[in-house]
């Protein structure tokens, strides 16, 4: 059981510099149910160099993290990776140099783990050679999405990479299928999103105007009948942005249970799947010019469902 009985303060060292709050807390107090730890961060009693912080804030080295008193699960918080799941992520691997990975995160594989879920995708990676113990998430991914993730080897490729995705640098294309015949003339959707609290740990993005800005652009690939296969290109990265914006254009993305009607009909209704799939993302590296260009192929699940439908 992991727990601590007083309030410890943690020195950021140089391998943590450029992580999330968030991040740096869910190693730290292993066994903490994730929904627990953002509220000790809301109500401030996790702070750094002794101001409130959200979850999102970055760390630098130096900084000196208060961590109030807590008790974990009786269960272990990290699982060991079966395997078979090691050689299924290591097969996967898109792209790798000496300071990044970018692999295709199969649909169904949370990132990482927390609330109630003992192994994530980072986790069952950085067990799967001795020198990836302090891989980093450059980004995130939807557990039912599917496609490219970047994983940082280093500090400085973390810290360079979270600014280019800050000033919007770093492209990313991806490919819903969706319910529907989407408008040839609908290229944009910009509507602002807020993040709501459901219950306890159940997050839900809805368009408010008093939300943040959220722009993602669209172009039609194939049309199929009852569907349509688009191209999404977020220009800002809320959770769930293309999701909510295909709900609003009122096109849900089929096998969306959280964003698309119960009403639609038909055979892609029983679809259980998430039909989204992170295809294509493009960065630099630090101190270079060139870019990094990566496609990550389909997943088994939603190429075979296009393979079924007819085409017009």
């Amino acid at each position: 059981m992991s727990n601590s009985e007083s309030v410890q303060w943690v020195e950021v060292l140089e391998a943590q510099s450029g992580q999330r709050l968030d991040n740096f807390l869910l190693r730290r107090m292993k066994g903490v149910p994730k929904s627990r730890l953002y509220r000790l961060i809301r109500r401030g009693e996790v702070r750094v160099n002794k101001k409130r912080c959200k979850p999102e804030h970055k760390l630098v080295i130096g900084d000196e993290v208060r961590i109030p008193p807590y008790s974990g699960s009786d269960s272990p918080q990290v699982g060991k990776p079966s395997p078979a799941l090691q050689k299924f992520l290591l097969e996967s691997l898109l792209y790798e140099d000496e300071q990044v990975l970018v692999i295709n995160k199969p649909a169904g594989l949370a990132v990482h783990g927390g609330s109630g879920i003992r192994l994530g995708l980072i986790e069952a990676i950085r067990q799967s050679k001795p020198e990836w113990g302090e891989l980093e998430l450059a980004h995130r991914l939807d557990r039912a999405t599917s496609g490219c993730l970047v994983i940082a080897k280093n500090a400085s490729f973390l810290k360079h990479i979270q600014k280019q995705l800050k000033l919007r640098t770093v492209k990313k294309n991806y490919l819903a299928l969706v319910h529907g015949k989407w408008p040839e003339s609908l290229h944009e959707v910009n509507v602002a999103l807020q993040k709501d609290a459901v219950g306890d740990s159940e997050r839900v993005v809805r368009v408010k105007a008093t939300g943040k800005p959220s722009l993602t652009r669209f172009a039609v690939r194939q049309r199929y009948r009852g569907a349509t296969l688009i191209e999404a290109m977020p220009e800002t990265g809320r959770t769930h942005q293309i999701r909510v914006h295909c709900q609003y254009a009122g096109h849900g993305i089929v096998g969306d249970s959280k964003y698309t009607s119960k009403g639609s009909s038909g055979a892609l209704s029983e679809v259980k799947n998430l039909c989204l799939h992170a295809w294509k993302i493009q960065f630099t590296e630090p101190n270079s010019a060139s870019l990094i260009k990566v496609e990550a192929p389909l997943d088994n699940h939603l190429d075979s469902l296009l393979a079924r439908l007819v085409k017009i």
